[in-house]
């Protein structure tokens, strides 16, 4: 009887230790952050349409994680949106202006993120810095709009 109650009493005990295991995971992958010392700083871009990005979205260059989406709102004067990144402080002063940005998807339905192209260096350019907008951008493709446009072979523009 007394050996049964110490088994009994070990297996709980591995059982809270799993369930812990699996909330300290959980918590871990929820947090998510950037990589770094979790200063960031911010940059916006404007899109036509940002599909299923969604904020906490990464932000990558060359698929290595540099930042997350913040947040995404529309703007009132001209009912675009706008994306908040925030950018990990380990890569300030090394986007130029000429930087671009695209909405990618990762495989043929995965997740959205953002793709962030740094532009050439030039002693005329200017790096980018706090609050700065990139200009260049180019929006999510939707795939319902690929689909009509190979079905009834127009384009977006017709």
């Amino acid at each position: 009887m007394q050996n049964n109650r110490k088994i009994e009493l070990l297996v709980g005990f591995f059982i809270l230790l799993g369930i812990a295991a699996v909330l300290v995971l959980a918590l871990k992958v929820a947090n998510g952050g950037v990589a770094g010392n979790g200063k960031t700083y911010t940059l916006y871009a404007k899109f036509d349409n940002v599909g299923g990005l969604k904020p906490r979205s990464p932000v990558k260059v060359g698929g290595v994680v540099v930042g997350r989406v913040e947040g995404i709102k529309l703007d009132a004067s001209d009912f675009t949106p706008v994306v908040t990144m925030a950018i990990d402080s380990e890569y300030t002063d090394k986007f130029p202006e000429t930087s671009s940005a695209a909405i990618l998807t990762s495989g043929l339905l995965g997740e959205q993120y953002i793709g962030l192209h740094p532009g050439f260096k030039d002693d005329s350019v200017e790096m980018m810095k706090n609050g700065d907008y990139i200009e260049d951008t180019k929006s999510a493709l939707v795939l319902e709009e690929l689909i009509g446009q190979f079905l009834f072979g127009k384009s977006h523009e017709d």
